[in-house]
């Protein structure tokens, strides 16, 4: 049952929904304000930021459901896409050490977020 939504209230999934958007999008500002100190800050609380947000609609829909749409056929690419590029982002920073893939893979994991979510609205693709 901890896989389904229906278990909890719909005002303590709205409240866990909001309190996980909200540290989204505050890794997302630490990591802009993070930047002087270093790319590695800002990868490392930029991608945080947006797997919190996308953990956070988890609450609204449940992991399973979340899941199932996520790798729909018309927001499969998508869903690859954003997933592989938090990924690559972090790949970029921790093991090579490459602060300008680093950057390229931000600009794309924001682009791909971007598509994603607007997968999710009728007429937007």
């Amino acid at each position: 049952k901890v896989l389904d939504a229906s278990t909890l209230s719909f005002a303590t999934r709205v409240k866990c929904f909001a309190v996980c958007f909200i540290a989204g999008i505050v890794c997302s500002i630490l990591g802009t304000a993070l930047l002087p100190k270093g790319i590695k800050f800002f990868a490392l609380f930029y991608t945080l930021g947006n797997i919190a947000a996308l953990a956070s609609t988890c609450f609204l829909m449940g992991p399973l459901k979340q899941l199932k749409a996520m790798f729909e056929p018309k927001r499969l690419i998508a869903t690859l896409l954003m997933l592989l590029f938090l990924v690559l982002t972090l790949c970029a920073v921790f093991w090579w050490k490459k602060t300008g893939l680093a950057v390229l893979f931000c600009i794309l994991q924001f682009l791909a977020m971007t598509w994603y979510s607007l997968s999710y609205i009728p007429f937007a693709r």
